[in-house]
């Protein structure tokens, strides 16, 4: 296996305060939301968890701050909002 990765420039949709949550999530561990998400999609491919005791600590505070309320089992039930 070669540790050589080419990165690809994307253009996702996420919904905006899921998006806040991340950010502040990548800020505090000092890593780019990129790698953030990377890690995130790599750990869940392996059925790992990706996150200690304390980052899910850290999670549970931004999700309070940016009034964050959705689950897993919401994933597939979000309703677009139209601009």
């Amino acid at each position: 296996m070669s540790n050589k990765i080419e990165r690809a420039q994307t253009g996702i949709r996420i919904e905006k305060r899921l998006l806040k949550v991340l950010k502040g999530l990548a800020e505090h561990l000092d890593i780019s939301v990129g790698d953030l998400i990377e890690g995130i999609a790599l750990h869940s491919f392996e059925n790992k968890p990706p996150f200690s005791a304390d980052t899910i600590a850290k999670i549970a505070q931004l999700k309070n701050v940016y009034e964050f309320e959705w689950t897993a089992e919401d994933s597939h039930k979000f309703n677009e909002v139209e601009e």
